[in-house]
């Protein structure tokens, strides 16, 4: 990320639905992540928890665990893109640093996508 602002986050339903059905997408045991270009708006993530994850306790831990993993990776994140993870339920048994490497590497291997896609 070329500058240091602090990430915005998603709130329209529109956003995030662009995203899952346009964007990249990439499975990790505790989360999927889906990117997408935006259109000059910085750095921007969207965290959704169903009911499925477990109570109203739970869904929380869940979003805060992923928050943290995110903004301890933030420097690895290429600017113009929206970030949407989609929480699974084997969060809940996992620590910050878990989901940080796991983000880590679905990040990275979304990156070779992109790169990929572009050479064809």
């Amino acid at each position: 990320m070329s500058e240091l602002a602090k990430p915005r986050t998603l709130k329209l339903n529109k956003e995030f639905k662009r995203a899952y059905y346009q964007g990249k997408s990439k499975a990790t045991p505790f989360f999927v992540c889906y990117v997408i270009k935006n259109r000059g708006c910085g750095v921007r993530y969207g965290i959704t928890t169903s009911k499925k994850i477990g109570n109203a306790v739970e869904r929380n831990r869940a979003r805060r665990v992923i928050r943290a993993a995110f903004f301890s990776i933030l420097s690895k994140t290429e600017n113009h893109r929206d970030y949407v993870f989609v929480a699974r339920e084997r969060i809940l048994s996992a620590k910050s640093y878990q989901v940080a490497a796991a983000m880590k590497g679905c990040l990275k291997e979304l990156e070779r996508q992109a790169v990929r896609s572009k050479k064809t």
